[in-house]
């Protein structure tokens, strides 16, 4: 097991995408936050809240269940997650947040779920970690850190909201 961010790096990796998103939409004003199930949850709030810091007003924060759009469960009962996006999102920017870009196929399935919710002017992707290996066309808007990795290879993202610390890990498929 390799530690690829600790504690500060994690908080630095957050703080330069959140000050990312305001430059590139020019503020706040607009945007909508949307976590994915179950890390990406706690770092859109995260997100949020370095932006109401920076600007004063926090963007609204959703959670997204995409569990019945995904295509690649083995599984035949995917465990259903609460889904709460809080304002409707019709014509307006929506930052997807994740914790792990890998095959793109999650943010595939958040896409197709977003629209039983509305239409956005814009879908932006923010990720913590990107590890490459794409099945689709999909490309982060924000990263915390490019990791290049091997396919026996795993990132394992722990959170504070979830796991009571935060760290990212490299490990071989296998191992704890």
């Amino acid at each position: 097991m390799r530690t690829l961010l600790d504690p500060d790096d994690v908080r630095r990796a957050l703080t330069r995408i959140a000050h990312e998103i305001l430059e590139r939409n020019g503020g706040a004003s607009g945007l909508v936050f949307v976590g994915l199930h179950t890390r990406g949850v706690p770092l859109a709030a995260r997100l949020a809240e370095l932006i109401r810091r920076f600007e004063g007003e926090a963007p609204p924060v959703g959670s997204l269940d995409i569990a019945p759009y995904r295509d690649d469960l083995s599984w035949s009962r995917p465990r259903m997650r609460p889904t709460d996006i809080p304002v409707p999102i019709d014509g307006r920017p929506v930052v997807l947040v994740d914790d792990v870009l890998y095959t793109g196929r999650s943010v595939r399935a958040a896409m197709n779920a977003l629209t039983d919710f509305g239409r956005p002017s814009r879908v932006q992707l923010a990720v913590l970690i990107d590890r490459g290996h794409r099945e689709l066309p999909i490309r982060p808007d924000y990263v915390g850190k490019n990791v290049p990795t091997a396919r026996g290879e795993d990132v394992r993202v722990r959170l504070r909201e979830t796991d009571d610390c935060d760290s990212v890990f490299l490990v071989r498929v296998g191992e704890c």
